[in-house]
């Protein structure tokens, strides 16, 4: 299908044109940058809210994801979501198998599940999960949950792909020392401990709770005293997000109507005072410098003869000659002066 009838297949909202559209991005064949720019046009037009779901494997992501979508379904939202799972270092290949994790929802009309292959990059997204996310919106969907890989505490590229990032963890997750290392733990809007009817999940839930106060400065304000002489008054509110900490269990659908409330009370909070409008801003200047490094990357392997000057100086490197640095400086002088270029 060429591109000008991939976007005639948008315009009439085709769900069809919408799964090679996202085809095209996704391999990046010719026309993907005439499919984005057509839905860079269409987006803040709408009411379109973008949820960041991540956390450990085995946290029931997935299931959640699919809790999610039936209550957004019941207030008749239509869903988009973009599943990300790991690709093989050794095969290639990967599972993408959240499609089917969430198969009561698949084949509803008003949701789009698109699954995709992580192809090496790391953070927990592809490098193409923000332009899919673009085009969810831009087809009209009035909720796009992106689901990550779920790599760990290097998961954070979710925080700037989405306006509200959910961070699920469950009782295994980790004791209070785990729960305070940096990384994933800082990124999140909303916590939640999943599987919560499980032995311990109160007390994560807890130490959750503490290591929040820590890095805001009112450590116990969770904790019950244990005489009531020994309260103490709570820390005056601030201007600012204080991420709840909530418990569900996915599988039954215990706590997801509180999730999806602290959703809208997070979007509320970023539509004052001009959040949310600030925070889009931040992810388009990072969007446009990822598609400029995209670009130069691009030329530097087709447009420039970088892999066959690298050849020249391999042997070179190899027995201990010449560094990789210096190889690099001369390839790069070369280009620079032009030497480089394809001709």
């Amino acid at each position: 299908m060429t591109t000008e009838r991939i976007l005639e297949g948008l315009a009439r909202r085709e769900p069809a044109a919408l799964a090679r559209a996202i085809t095209l991005v996704e391999n990046q064949r010719d026309g993907f940058e005439q499919v984005l720019s057509h839905a860079h046009g269409l987006l803040g037009r709408g009411s379109t809210r973008r949820v960041g779901i991540t956390g450990p494997p085995g946290a029931g992501k997935s299931t959640l994801t699919e809790a999610l979508i039936q209550r957004f379904r019941a207030q008749r939202f239509s869903v988009g979501v973009v599943a990300v799972d790991p690709t093989s270092p050794f095969t290639g290949g990967a599972l993408l198998g959240d499609r089917i994790r969430m198969e009561s929802v698949s084949l509803d009309p008003g949701v789009f599940i698109r699954s995709m292959a992580t192809r090496g990059a790391q953070g927990g997204l592809a490098t193409t999960t923000e332009e899919v996310a673009d085009l969810l919106e831009a087809f009209g969907f009035e909720r796009v949950l992106i689901e990550t890989v779920g790599v760990g505490q290097t998961e954070l590229d979710i925080a700037r792909s989405a306006e509200t990032t959910v961070l699920v963890l469950v009782p295994e997750s980790g004791d209070g020392i785990q729960a305070l290392k940096a990384g994933v733990m800082e990124i999140a809007d909303i916590y939640v401990v999943n599987k919560s009817d499980r032995p311990g999940a109160d007390k994560f839930r807890q130490e959750v709770e503490v290591m929040l106060g820590i890095r805001r400065g009112n450590a116990f304000r969770h904790v019950a005293p244990h005489h009531r002489r020994a309260e103490r008054p709570s820390a005056a509110p601030s201007d600012g997000w204080e991420p709840p900490v909530l418990g569900t269990v996915a599988s039954t659908g215990e706590g997801v109507d509180e999730l999806a409330a602290a959703l809208d009370r997070h979007y509320s909070y970023l539509q004052a005072g001009g959040r949310l409008a600030e925070r889009r801003r931040q992810r388009l200047a990072a969007r446009t410098r990822a598609v400029l490094e995209r670009s130069v990357r691009r030329w530097l392997l087709e447009g420039t003869r970088v892999e066959e000057l690298l050849a020249l100086r391999l042997d070179e490197v190899a027995d201990g000659r010449r560094s990789p640095y210096d190889v690099a400086a001369e390839i790069l002088d070369q280009v620079k002066a032009g030497g480089g270029a394809t001709r």
